[in-house]
């Protein structure tokens, strides 16, 4: 009888003990996933302001200019997409520090690249093009030859920064997954084919002047994507 009696108690210390351990889900931590991906659907839709700017159709003069010139100082409403560029950048960054590095129980290696990401990010949207480079062959030479004020030069590297460590995030987790069969890992694939191939044609887009306007979302949607990936996958 006294073995039997002590079982359901067992039980319970097993039960209080696992609990202790590893956190009720619907806790706090939980929340606190779930407000970090609250926030970073608002940062992604703030990034991807180039969605509208597209269906408006006003600001871009061409085909060929790429989006990011449209902040360049003195092009109309410069400063608010400048502004969209730092908020995105900053709510991006708070999404991903309430979010935490950790899933399943180990750290995710491309965490800290994708921070990278969103601070410059938010630096780029600080700091503007002193021209558009893609539409004046004369602010394209005098940007070669450091003839330009340093915000514009300050609006490369962050843009640079931007690209390199979004696109480092992603290789460090496809290799996290790359043996794995899951939803996670055929969209970093997806991601990974797609950028593969947008490279070379921002390279030729950016040597030609020519369609800019059409390469450049590319990188858009697969940053926007490498981040809702990382917010989103299961703890």
């Amino acid at each position: 009888m006294t073995s039997h009696g002590s079982e359901p108690s067992t039980s319970r210390l097993e039960s209080t003990s696992a609990t202790a351990t590893h956190g009720p889900l619907p806790g706090g931590a939980g929340a606190m996933v779930w407000a970090a991906r609250a926030l970073g659907v608002v940062g992604v839709l703030l990034y991807n302001w180039w969605v509208v700017v597209a269906i408006h159709g006003n600001l871009l003069t061409n085909s060929d200019e790429f989006f990011s010139d449209l902040e360049a100082v003195g092009r109309p409403h410069a400063a608010t997409l400048q502004h969209l560029d730092l908020a995105a950048g900053v709510v991006m960054l708070t999404a991903l520090v309430l979010r935490g590095a950790k899933s399943r129980g180990s750290v995710r290696a491309e965490w800290p690249w994708l921070v990278g990401f969103a601070l410059a990010g938010a630096l780029g949207g600080q700091f503007a093009y002193a021209c558009s480079e893609a539409l004046s062959s004369t602010c394209r030479s005098a940007e070669w030859h450091l003839r330009l004020p340093a915000h514009h030069y300050v609006h490369v590297v962050a843009g640079v920064v931007e690209f390199a460590t979004a696109t480092f995030a992603l290789y460090l987790a496809w290799r996290r997954t790359r043996s794995d069969d899951t939803a996670v890992a055929r969209v970093l694939r997806g991601v990974g084919v797609a950028l593969i191939v947008a490279y070379p044609l921002l390279a030729l887009a950016y040597l030609s002047d020519a369609y800019g306007a059409f390469v450049e979302p590319v990188f858009f949607i697969c940053f926007s994507t490498i981040a809702m990936v990382e917010l989103f996958e299961k703890s």
